[in-house]
């Protein structure tokens, strides 16, 4: 298998030599030079640009909420599927059950649904449906925190979140400039998002020990979900109004 993986890496080396080729040809690389230059800039730069931007405190907010809610749920998930099966051997055939769900969903969302979707909702209930689902989920968990409950709520929450939440996710940085797309956002997919992988961990424990139920977490998510919800459909709002526009997000 790391075999397979290995060759397979060599298709994206392809892709990035072709699309380069590509953009050196295109009138608008050839006629402005900064386009080849180098950024440059302090190493705290993404952090700067992110503190002066509403839009992009906006992300990274989002980015915290969905990490947060996603620790949440693998913490779940680890205690309800250790409470089922006693058998390690049981618990590793439902997590590969359920990676072989979520893959397999997320092929056929991503090549049939997620344009689809985009283009009939648009960018802000696209980028509000997820949340909104986990809403649901969340308090299905909180009335009844079972394994049956809890794969359908993990599948159908992470095969949204690869074909249609993280695509959505990615075309809000579109609309902004240089700096921005290279620097803020590689700030905000690792500092923010792993920052927030650590941090929500701890409040989990922290409910924990505070002597919280699982479905009990679940409750108190649900409401972090719909403000998910809200902040993924505003700036999906303010996307579409600078895209309209033409103009780039300072």
């Amino acid at each position: 298998m790391l075999v397979v993986s290995a060759l397979l890496l060599l298709i994206p080396i392809a892709c990035i030599k072709k699309l380069n080729h590509w953009f050196k040809q295109q009138p608008q690389a050839k006629s402005d030079n900064s386009y080849q230059q180098p950024m440059g800039g302090h190493w705290l730069a993404g952090f700067s640009l992110v503190t002066r931007s509403p839009y992009l405190l906006g992300i990274a907010l989002l980015i915290l909420i969905f990490s947060t809610l996603s620790t949440f749920l693998y913490f779940q998930q680890a205690q309800i599927i250790q409470d089922s099966f006693s058998n390690s051997a049981q618990r590793t055939s439902i997590f590969a059950m359920m990676d072989l769900a979520v893959n397999g969903l997320t092929i056929l969302i991503q090549v049939f649904l997620t344009g689809r979707i985009v283009k009939s909702l648009g960018l802000a209930w696209t980028l509000a449906l997820i949340p909104l689902l986990l809403i649901v989920g969340f308090i299905l968990l909180s009335i009844s925190p079972v394994i049956s409950v809890l794969i359908l709520v993990q599948v159908l929450r992470r095969a949204g979140n690869y074909a249609i939440m993280r695509p959505a996710r990615e075309m809000l940085y579109v609309v902004l400039g240089r700096e921005e797309k290279y620097k803020a956002k590689n700030f905000i997919d690792t500092v923010v998002y792993r920052g927030g992988d650590a941090v929500s961990a701890w409040v989990y424990d922290g409910m924990r020990s505070f002597g919280l139920s699982l479905g009990q977490i679940a409750f108190v998510a649900a409401p972090i979900a719909a403000l998910w919800a809200y902040i993924a459909y505003q700036l999906g709002e303010k996307r579409e109004q600078l895209a309209s526009k033409g103009k780039h997000y300072e």
